[in-house]
């Protein structure tokens, strides 16, 4: 006999872009909003009966609705979404809204140029019993050409790797911190939390991905007192030193090949001491 599980439904990355035109000085936001929505919806599974089912365009449209009143900050703007849907008193009991904000860097007050891949985010989840914010990056791509080491590790009759006193260390970072509560300053934990990851790589000597990766984590919970949680993705983005002897070469640590895959892949959840609420294996299962 089959049971129905864990089920949502939504709107997966709608596009929306902002432009403020107060004045001459336009600010302008690009997002990326998905919707996600649960609750007692096991009949439109089961036998087709649509009645409590919200349609993914309508979350669409509420996304672009929503937008016209203004977007402060993505967190605010998540929050707004999520208890929306949840405020209808129907079958949905539970949204969760992700935010991803797209970096723009200004040319002038009406000009813009798009700036890397680094990646804002907000992940709001509201139902009956309250809501709570996970806030985070994704593509900040950090790099140390020294300060970094990987020795004394196990081996085993398939171990080839030499051990390494001093290697380039490169990642790129995705993270996510749970606040503690809702009365944060967004704009200003996310500077201080991105301050502190890039902190703790250029600062920490590393013997292991794992260790830096501990210190980003220790120092984000240290720079802002609103995060009960982080974690940490990432992924060692391999450099290699190129034998150039057989060109009679020598190659003393100046020419790499950068390796994409496979890669080494570190993840692991730093958090506050006593620290309660949802936790984030939830969102970390879904890399929403």
């Amino acid at each position: 006999m089959a049971v129905l599980g864990a089920n949502s439904y939504g709107k997966a990355e709608c596009r929306l872009v902002r432009v403020d035109r107060d004045g001459p000085h336009h600010r302008l936001t690009d997002l990326t909003v998905s919707t996600a929505l649960a609750g007692r919806l096991a009949a439109t599974h089961l036998t087709g009966d649509n009645t409590d089912v919200l349609p993914t365009d309508t979350q669409k449209n509420t996304v672009y609705a929503l937008a016209r009143h203004g977007v402060a900050t993505i967190e605010e703007f998540g929050l707004d979404l999520a208890r929306h849907f949840v405020s209808g008193g129907g079958a949905v009991e539970q949204a969760r809204v992700t935010v991803q904000r797209h970096p723009w860097q200004r040319l002038g007050e009406h000009s813009f140029a798009r700036r890397g891949d680094e990646t804002r985010l907000a992940v709001v989840t509201a139902s009956a019993a309250g809501a709570w914010v996970v806030g985070g990056l994704t593509g900040l791509v950090l790099l140390n050409t020294t300060g970094s080491e990987f020795r004394g590790f196990a081996r085993d009759r398939y171990t080839t790797l030499p051990e390494a006193a001093d290697r380039i260390l490169a990642t790129a970072v995705d993270a996510r911190w749970r606040f503690a509560d809702l009365g944060t300053g967004w704009d200003g934990a996310y500077d201080a939390a991105h301050a502190a990851l890039v902190d703790a790589f250029t600062q920490t000597y590393s013997r292991s991905l794992q260790q830096t990766l501990y210190a980003m984590g220790e120092r984000v919970l240290d720079a802002v007192p609103q995060v009960a949680e982080v974690r940490l993705s990432l992924p060692n983005r391999h450099h290699f030193l190129v034998d150039l002897a057989p060109f009679g070469l020598d190659n003393p640590g100046e020419v790499y090949v950068a390796a994409d895959r496979p890669y080494g892949l570190i993840e692991a959840t730093v958090a506050r001491e006593g620290a309660d609420g949802p936790g984030l294996a939830w969102d970390w299962a879904g890399r929403s």
